[in-house]
């Protein structure tokens, strides 16, 4: 199960030895939603492979503001602390798997 988390939750993870894939969304956001069954159903898929979490913007700015998300959703891959890579916008689950595939 994808988990919803703060920046001090997100910044204690991304010190961790697994590849952390963060969903920055917020609830007023059409394509946000339709992302979520979607990121939710390749999270299960590479649960054990990597952490999977999302972050409300909304509720936590400052660290949308520290990843430059501008716009939403957005999924970003996070490896040794430095973004690895992201994914804008709803795509289908097999975009979302390769993406996910190319960076764990």
């Amino acid at each position: 199960m994808v988990k919803h988390v703060n920046q001090e939750q997100l910044e204690e993870l991304v010190k961790g030895n697994k590849t952390v894939f963060c969903d920055f969304w917020a609830s007023w956001c059409g394509p946000c939603r339709m992302l979520a069954p979607v990121f939710e159903s390749v999270a299960e898929k590479y649960g054990d492979k990597a952490e999977f979490v999302k972050v409300n913007v909304d509720e936590e700015e400052a660290l949308a503001v520290k990843y430059g998300i501008s716009s939403i959703p957005n999924v970003l891959a996070i490896k040794g602390g430095k973004v690895a890579g992201n994914s804008l916008g709803f795509v289908p689950a097999p975009t979302l798997a390769a993406f996910i595939e190319k960076n764990l």
